[in-house]
């Protein structure tokens, strides 16, 4: 959801994208298991192996012989800041460790095409980049940046992942992305001693939902936190509530354009998410203060002043707790989560992920790969939470407390039954952009949601102009 188009895309992206909507979440099996594992939202019942966060499987453990690189440079490309860059170094110094290259971080701007374009034009490209949109991991390819997965890594796909998670990684049968990390982005955290002094339940359906954000309200607490600043949260909103109104098969449609943005179904979703957004005292600091608010900001805020906190939930995927843990507060005690409530028959279940991409022909290149869809590398960031690994082999105990290992178990669950965010699948000029198309429309009805009509048409004009050059 973070990079930009800049050069055509032949017919690989149309057909990578038929795959992937193949690919779908079936939602109601997929919530079901969701509900049950957030059902168990006890403590941090750190039931872990012996291994220490950072330090990933003992050497006696591993699960794959990796080469002797003793010397040899690699450099890995990601927009990861804060505490998600700080997890994925010790991911790398475990690399090192056990091969001896040197790995160097090179902090990666947004969007990550436009860097990574200005690398290879200047003879500098990373050895790895880290993608995190499908439609990137088309456009590398079809620039012929990319270099396909080696066999020693295609073997730890093949044996750790769903196919689903191997397709979204391929372009025209040829596998090239390693997920990584994947995100559940079909959830709502909400503070609990602001639902205890409300007296009020986890909702299930919009209904419910928007009852529930006025009892909070009635409270004294404002009900929602919005990162408006990071117009990807807003792309969240609207797809979730599109896949649970509007249904999966026109999801895939308008993620693929097959059906414009002006259709009456678009309208249906812009007016429920208009319901929270233009409800007065509905969101913290208003539409002029969420503009204003990054994601970590948005979380923190819901989870610091006590039982008066700025707002009493917040939206996002199971990154979040990484922004919790950076407060006082405790994930499934202080802080719980419930599935995103349904607007149709079934609650939504939209996923992410961010890919691993070689961009050089070298062996230290095609190692990262393999490490990085071994189980052992997905348990050092498991274990310091803020993290879902798509990584079927990586043992539930990893994760820090049951309402990770509920979320990480439900996206283990779904298989092939994926879906994945919508934004991340269209051209990345419309979106991935800040500024730009789908981000900057999204924005602009946050400040003004009774413009429905001038927004689908805004929407529209964007996305035509996108897919054709696409």
């Amino acid at each position: 959801m973070r990079s930009t188009l800049r050069t055509r895309t032949p017919n690989t992206r149309r057909a990578r994208r038929t795959r992937g909507a193949a690919a779908k979440i079936v939602a109601s099996a997929a919530v079901g298991a969701l509900a049950l594992g957030l059902s168990a939202c006890g403590g941090d019942d750190k039931d872990k192996d012996d291994d220490k966060a950072g330090g990933g499987g003992k050497e006696s453990a591993a699960t794959v012989q990796l080469p002797k690189l003793d010397g040899e440079k690699v450099s890995v490309a990601a927009v990861w800041g804060g505490a998600e860059r700080k997890v994925f170094l010790k991911v790398l110094d475990e690399f090192e460790k056990r091969t001896g290259a040197e790995v160097s971080f090179v902090p990666a701007q947004d969007p990550i095409i436009s860097f990574l374009e200005s690398k290879v034009a200047g003879g500098q490209p990373p050895d790895v980049a880290m993608l995190p949109q499908v439609g990137a991991i088309e456009q590398a390819v079809a620039n012929k940046w990319a270099k396909p997965v080696g066999p020693e890594a295609q073997k730890q796909l093949d044996k750790n992942y769903a196919q689903g998670w191997q397709d979204l990684g391929a372009v025209d049968g040829k596998q090239y992305g390693v997920y990584f990390k994947a995100a559940n982005k079909s959830l709502v955290w909400y503070n609990t001693k602001v639902f205890e002094n409300a007296g009020v339940q986890e909702p299930k359906t919009w209904k419910e939902f928007m009852k529930t954000s006025q009892t909070v309200y009635d409270s004294g607490v404002t009900p929602m936190s919005v990162a408006g600043a990071e117009a990807w949260t807003l792309t969240d909103w609207f797809e979730n509530i599109y896949l649970s109104q509007a249904g999966p098969e026109k999801y895939d449609q308008l993620a693929q354009h097959k059906i414009k943005w002006t259709d009456p179904s678009v309208k249906a979703a812009l007016t429920t998410l208009g319901e929270l957004f233009g409800k007065k005292g509905f969101i913290a600091g208003g539409a002029d203060g969420a503009l204003q608010t990054e994601f970590p900001a948005s979380v923190k805020q819901t989870f610091t002043g006590g039982d008066q906190p700025k707002a009493g939930m917040v939206f996002e995927g199971d990154m979040v707790s990484l922004s919790i843990a950076e407060t006082k507060a405790e994930v499934g005690t202080d802080a719980k989560v419930f599935p995103f409530p349904a607007v149709g028959d079934e609650s939504p279940a939209v996923v992410g992920g961010d890919a691993a991409v070689a961009l050089k022909d070298s062996k230290g290149a095609q190692a990262l790969l393999t490490f990085l869809a071994t189980p052992e590398a997905a348990k050092i960031w498991a274990e310091a939470g803020g993290f879902v690994s798509p990584n079927k082999a990586l043992d539930l105990k990893a994760y820090p407390n049951d309402v990770q290992r509920g979320i990480a178990d439900a996206l283990i669950k779904a298989g092939d039954d994926i879906r994945f965010d919508m934004s991340d699948q269209a051209p990345q000029s419309f979106g991935g952009t800040p500024g730009k198309g789908e981000w900057k429309a999204l924005q602009d009805f946050l400040k003004n949601p009774k413009n429905v009509a001038g927004t689908q048409q805004t929407l529209e004009d964007a996305a035509a102009k996108a897919y054709k050059n696409s």
